[in-house]
């Protein structure tokens, strides 16, 4: 199974962004993207890939451990990027350094979970990006998404507490269907900071 590691960000944040995307699916070229829907905004802090149903139980102790090793985390949004011309995101904004940390305890569960993939057990650690995806661009491309991205600029919301962490499943989209979107299945939440090391 696909699996990952998120935080979902408070509703008084979804909120908000639901507005910004409202007014950004309103810009030249925004019907020729993929949004991502309202029901799968996440800030992903580690993802896994292919997992072996007989280590998710492992992976799930283990994060545990990681989300109570964690304080609160106080989370907003904030501006705008792209990954080269293929996603539109919007940054995290808030308590990043805290944020980064819980990033850094997912990704060694998943490195320390037996059965797991072998690409993860050697994959290097890369500088934590945290952002919540907007949209992709559909197969072939070709919008531009530097408005967007500009319309962002001044984006902000204030920061409110998440209260867990959250193991996710990716359900890719059947076959034969160009732009459709996966389905998020959560698997299991653990509160931040709750019960110490």
């Amino acid at each position: 199974m696909r699996l990952f590691a998120a935080v979902i960000p408070p509703a008084e944040v979804l909120a908000e962004l639901a507005e910004a995307v409202g007014r950004l699916r309103g810009l030249p070229g925004a019907g020729r993207l993929r949004w991502v829907q309202p029901e799968g905004w996440h800030v992903t802090v580690a993802f896994y890939g292919e997992v072996p149903a007989g280590s998710v139980g492992e992976l799930g102790e283990r994060l545990a451990r990681a989300a109570r090793r964690r304080g609160p985390v106080g989370l907003g949004l904030a501006g705008g990027g792209r990954f080269a011309d293929t996603a539109l995101w919007t940054g995290a904004s808030g308590d990043v350094e805290e944020l980064s940390r819980l990033a850094a305890g997912a990704a060694a569960a998943g490195r320390r979970t037996r059965g797991m993939p072998p690409e993860l057990r050697r994959a290097p650690e890369r500088r934590y990006h945290p952002h919540l995806t907007l949209a992709r661009q559909n197969h072939g491309g070709g919008t531009d998404l530097t408005p967007f991205t500009y319309a962002l600029r001044d984006f902000t919301t204030p920061q409110h507490p998440v209260p867990s962490l959250t193991l996710i499943r990716s359900h890719p989209p059947p076959p034969g269907h160009p732009g459709a979107q996966p389905d998020y299945e959560p698997l299991a939440r653990w509160p931040l900071g709750v019960g110490g090391a």
